[in-house]
């Protein structure tokens, strides 16, 4: 048997000696009543760890022999039908047993969740005893309870029907039993049928619940009075979600949680950041007021902001981040869970216990964005878990402006999607603030044991409209009747508490006006705020701010070292059988650190990686097929043919090297990528890479790209250095699975935002990977990367290029051309230039000279008037592409390349040689390609 709870208890110094007897007597009767124990050693007994079994192991006879029982009973009721049983009783015992399960899985359906009561659902059939052929006259009849927490093995039939009836029917929805693991099941089973669902709370919780909510309701009230018709996306009407953050907080700090990271959209945001984040409310009131952010060139509307503070907890101080976050409200998730990865990486928290993600959802966002399913679907993988998420559902039940809740899903609730990963599901009426905190708790305890996502489902209204200039009665006329009706919450609860006289009418008073003071006054309201936070908690960005856009930076590397890195990256495991190609990759790779062959691109990006490690950068990839490479010239991850382990020769370079992680994603691009950028942003020193399985995959992921990468550092403040690997070029492969999209990046570009580069030659991708982590500057780096040139005879570079070269944004003419025969210069990007250079070789022609522009944004003038400098009889300049004229880089950059034209020489007209304009990326047809591309290759050479 397992080390018994108790004994665990035992071993804990405070538990120990004299108090042993008192702790034991004191567990016995919270098995029994949890209620009946002071609410501290209730918390603290709720806490301990399971050890598998349906009920918690005790080192003491009669409360073991009470479970043991119970077991006995369980394994006694698992017939389903009656018929095998003899006697009329055992028969009625069987129903009841099956009773008892029905309000585990269905008495959701029947519970008070719609504080405006205007749910119309009809009670389960199998809810009422008469379903179960019993009746009114078998209510006394003593039965088995058969694994019902309830604290007795027998009890009447009306004693079980008010417990289950009280546990699962009241203001509580418990949705458990999708669940497959037997011991979760039994977990929420004992947790909430020994309470009856509401456990009892000390005055001193109920206190701190009213003035929670009293801020909660204070602030809204204040702003609506100051700021009359300003959009705030308030939260009136689901004001509990104050206290519920609140204990979310103060119960994980227990744990021993030092971080805890937010995502949420935009009801009730301004409403965390005042009373659970402590920001100032008179910088919250300047922003109302227009004053601008300094150092930003575009700023965000308030509701969209992010904050950090450092509040005090039970287990000592915890750093809180609020993700920046736009109006596509669910992509922010993964963001979160991106950011909580990273913080766990850094604090070498494997399982997930000192940094917490939670999400804020809305209802009609929640059910209706498919990145909600795909991140649920990252939450258990290698890559991405991070020990599970906690997510709340701020559920007015409407979304915007919708009047019929049939038009938001097709589903009974908007949290079904969860179900996927059998996520618990609590719904909970957000009027009554008791069973909020309840379920909180519960849903703390469950992520720290099971490391598994939870949802609370905190079912409200939304006082107002979609935002406060906004009339909702003109779509739901009958939901907003009864909202003009409803008290507050606040107003609900102070009534309750002063009526059971666990509270005077002036303390609630004096709640009010207190908090209004203090606004007022323009201080902080969050009484837990640390003034003088603990710095340790922080990402330390200093050492990346500041600094200007530099295109060079020294990425030379001693070539010895080189050598000998790459000779360590050959070293296989003895008898470990690598497949047939790959150890012709291997063989070829030992030839190039020799110098016996010529670099290639899969081992220059090899080595990037290697020389980083060494010098201290981890490094992190994902991305369908990554190990491998779509294009099989990476293989970083090699696969045993024997047992199919697996060996990844950059985690074994040196003792103690930075971490280097790569995992295979799962179908993913829009997730994925928003967990890279969450990650990015929390770890500045690191080379942090996604790479799309073909660049045109990326298209799935635009809304990353456009709200967070190209300008989160103007709209935040938000500094990223994230790479994304898109490979593209035109092989006559069509339209799916030729074009990365050039055109879209670059036209997100300005204000020296991101880096968009086309590389096309191994040393070249080999210096700019290195350039990006080395260079203390952080702006995103988009790199269209080959497919054929991965192999190409053409395409490749020395030893020496690795250890001496830099990355250059222009590469000039290469063959030894007569600069005053020259009267044409073709530029290009990416793979065309190959084809140009076979063209010409074939052709003879000595007066062309082509020059490659390898970085297209910041777009390189000074570099390409140095290319062109030699060229004193040019006659004509052309722009060479694959794409169509109205995508790759034509629209967007030429206004750059007319410039420097001009300068060289005034009466220099750029001219286009490429694809003309076309709807698709490419067409379909082999000889339809290769008669397009023949074109446009004779047009460079002739417009």
């Amino acid at each position: 048997m397992q080390e018994s709870v108790m004994q665990r208890m035992w071993d804990s110094a405070h538990l120990s000696g004299g108090n042993a007897a008192y702790v034991e007597e004191l567990y016995e009767l919270y098995l029994h009543d949890p209620n009946a124990v002071p609410e501290e050693w209730r918390t603290y007994f709720q806490k301990l760890p399971t050890d598998g079994s349906a009920a918690t192991d005790v080192s003491h006879s009669t409360v073991r022999d009470h479970f043991v029982l119970l077991a006995k009973n369980q394994r006694r009721a698992q017939p389903v039908s009656a018929g095998s049983v003899s006697s009329e009783h055992e028969k009625k015992q069987v129903e009841v047993l099956r009773m008892i399960q029905a309000f585990r899985m269905r008495g959701h359906q029947a519970a008070q969740l719609d504080p405006l009561g205007l749910w119309q659902r009809t009670v389960p059939a199998d809810l009422s005893i008469n379903h179960y052929s019993l009746t009114d006259a078998d209510l006394d009849t003593t039965f088995r309870t058969g694994g019902l927490f309830i604290g007795k093995e027998e009890a009447t039939l009306r004693e079980i029907r008010d417990a289950l009836q009280q546990t699962y029917c009241r203001t509580i929805g418990a949705e458990f039993t999708h669940i497959v693991d037997s011991e979760q099941r039994n977990w929420f089973a004992q947790r909430l049928e020994s309470v009856r669902g509401r456990p009892q709370f000390s005055v001193e919780v109920q206190s701190h619940l009213l003035e929670r909510l009293t801020a909660a309701e204070g602030l809204e009230k204040y702003l609506g009075t100051k700021y009359p018709g300003t959009k705030r996306f308030g939260l009136e009407g689901g004001e509990s979600l104050i206290p519920l953050l609140d204990e979310i907080i103060q119960r994980s700090g227990s744990y021993g949680t030092k971080e805890i990271v937010i995502g949420m959209a935009h009801r009730g945001r301004l409403n965390v950041l005042v009373n659970t984040f402590g920001k100032n409310p008179r910088d919250l009131f300047d922003e109302f007021e227009g004053k601008k952010t300094e150092g930003l060139s575009s700023g965000d509307v308030k509701y969209h902001q992010g904050f950090s503070s450092n509040v005090m907890t039970p287990g000592g101080e915890v750093h809180l981040a609020l993700a920046f976050n736009p109006s596509h409200l669910e992509i922010v998730s993964p963001v979160v869970e991106g950011s909580v990865r990273a913080r766990q990486d850094r604090r070498s928290d494997v399982s997930g216990d000192k940094v917490l993600p939670i999400s804020i959802h809305g209802d009609a966002a929640f059910a209706g964005q498919g990145v909600v399913m795909e991140t649920f679907q990252m939450s258990q993988t290698r890559g991405y878990k991070t020990g599970g998420t906690i997510h709340l559902v701020i559920n007015n039940q409407v979304g915007f402006t919708i009047s019929n809740p049939q038009d938001s899903r097709s589903t009974e609730y908007c949290t079904d999607v969860a179900k996927m990963i059998q996520a618990p599901i609590l719904h909970v009426n957000g009027d009554d603030p008791e069973a909020v905190l309840f379920v909180t708790q519960l849903a703390v305890d469950y992520r720290m044991q099971f490391k598994r996502d939870v949802v609370i489902d905190l079912v409200c209204y939304r006082r107002r409209g979609h935002n406060e200039a906004d009339e909702p009665s003109g779509t739901q006329p009958l939901m907003y009747q009864q909202i003009s009706k409803q008290r507050t919450t606040r107003e609900l609860y102070a009534d309750a508490l002063t009526s059971a006289v666990r509270h005077s009418v002036d303390d609630v008073q004096a709640k009010i006006d207190d908090y209004r003071t203090a606004l007022d006054n323009g201080q902080h309201v969050v009484k837990s705020l640390v003034k003088e936070p603990n710095k340790e908690l922080f990402v330390d960005w200093r050492p990346y701010l500041g600094h200007a856009w530099t295109a060079r930076h020294d990425t030379r590397f001693e070539l010895k070292t080189l050598q000998e890195l790459s000779a360590k990256l050959l070293e296989i495991p003895e008898g470990f059988v690598v497949q047939r190609q790959v150890a012709k990759i291997l063989e070829d790779r030992q030839k190039m650190a020799a110098g016996a062959l010529p670099i290639n691109w899969g081992y220059a990006e090899t080595m990037a990686y290697a020389t980083l490690l060494f010098e201290g950068h981890p490094i992190r990839m994902t991305g369908q097929d990554i190990g491998r490479g779509t294009f099989s010239h990476r293989h970083a991850v090699l696969h045993n043919q024997k047992d199919a382990n697996a060996y990844v020769p950059l985690k074994n370079l040196y003792e103690g090297q930075p971490k280097f992680e790569l995992y295979d994603s799962f179908l993913s691009e829009e997730a994925v990528l928003a967990f890279e950028y969450g990650y990015a942003t929390t770890t500045p020193n690191a080379l942090v890479i996604w790479e799309a399985q073909f660049g045109d995959f990326a298209n799935g992921a635009q809304v990353v790209f456009d709200q967070f990468i190209s300008s989160g550092e103007h709209k935040w403040g938000r500094l990223c250095g994230l790479t994304m690997l898109l490979p593209h070029g035109y092989e006559g492969q069509g339209p799916e699975h030729s074009s990365a999209r050039l055109e879209r990046y670059l036209q997100l570009c300005a204000e020296h935002n991101m880096q968009v580069c086309v590389p096309t030659t191994p040393a070249q991708i080999y210096h700019l990977l290195r350039r990006q982590v080395i260079r203390p500057l952080r702006k995103p780096l988009v790199v269209l990367t080959p497919k054929s040139l991965l192999r190409h005879k053409l395409a490749i570079s020395t030893l020496e290029d690795l250890a001496e070269g830099s990355f250059q944004t222009v590469i000039g003419e290469t063959d030894a051309l007569d600069a005053k025969k020259v009267e044409r210069v073709v530029l290009c990007s990416g793979k065309v230039y190959y084809d140009l250079l076979e063209k010409r070789r074939a052709e003879g022609r000595e007066d062309i000279a082509i020059v490659r522009i390898e970085q297209l944004y910041p777009f390189p003038e000074e570099d390409l008037a140095e290319a062109l400098a030699p060229y004193k009889s040019l006659k004509h300049i052309v722009w060479c592409q694959e794409e169509p004229m109205n995508q790759g880089a034509w629209y967007c950059s030429q206004h750059h390349m007319r410039r420097v034209a001009s300068a060289h020489k005034k009466t220099l007209f750029l001219e286009y040689a490429g694809r003309e304009g076309s709807a698709a990326p490419a067409c379909g047809y082999a000889s339809m390609h290769a008669e397009q591309q023949e074109k446009l290759l004779q047009d460079a050479f002739t417009v």
